[in-house]
C-alpha cells in the first residue's frame, strides 16, 4: 500500500472523527439504504457499535499497511461476521462502503473524488478479506 494513501486516509479519518456525528450519520445512511442491514442491526446498541467501528477503521488501515495488530483484528472480525457468526453477507460490505463514503463526503471538508478513491484503496483489501471469510472464517492466512 502506498504510504501517501495511508497518510491521506488517516488525515481524512481524523477530520471525520473530529465531528461527533460522523459515525452516527454513517449508520443512519447505512440502515436507511439496506433493509437487510436494518434487520441485522435490530436490537444492537448503536453507541457501542459506533465505538467498535471507530477502532475498526483504524485497524483496517493498519492491516492494509501490513501491521500485525491490524491483521489480528481482521482475523477476529472475519470470524465474528462469517456465516457461523453474525452471517453478514458479502453484498452488504459493498453497501457499507458506499454509505461510509457518503458520510465522508458530508463530514470531510476536503472531500473530493480523489480522496474517496483513497478511502476505497485503503478499505477494499479489508472488505475483500471479510467477504472471503463469510463461508470459511478459518480460510487461508491473510498476507
Amino acid at each position: 500500500m502506498n504510504p501517501h494513501d495511508l497518510e491521506t486516509f488517516d488525515d481524512s479519518l481524523a477530520r471525520c472523527y473530529a465531528q461527533p456525528r460522523f459515525l452516527e450519520r454513517f449508520y443512519e445512511i447505512f440502515l436507511e439504504a439496506s433493509p437487510e442491514a436494518r434487520a441485522k442491526f435490530a436490537g444492537t446498541d448503536l453507541a457501542q457499535q459506533r465505538r467498535m467501528l471507530k477502532a475498526s477503521l483504524v485497524l483496517m488501515m493498519l492491516s492494509t499497511g501490513g501491521k500485525a495488530e491490524g491483521m489480528t483484528h481482521m482475523e477476529r472480525i472475519g470470524a465474528v461476521h462469517s456465516k457461523g457468526g453474525h452471517d453478514i453477507p458479502p453484498l452488504l460490505y459493498d453497501i457499507w462502503l458506499e454509505c461510509l463514503l457518503q458520510a465522508v463526503t458530508e463530514f470531510d471538508k476536503d472531500s473530493s473524488p480523489e480522496l474517496l478513491a483513497v478511502w476505497r484503496r485503503v478499505l477494499e483489501p479489508g472488505i475483500a478479506f471479510m467477504k472471503s471469510r463469510h463461508d470459511d472464517p478459518t480460510g487461508p492466512p491473510a498476507h
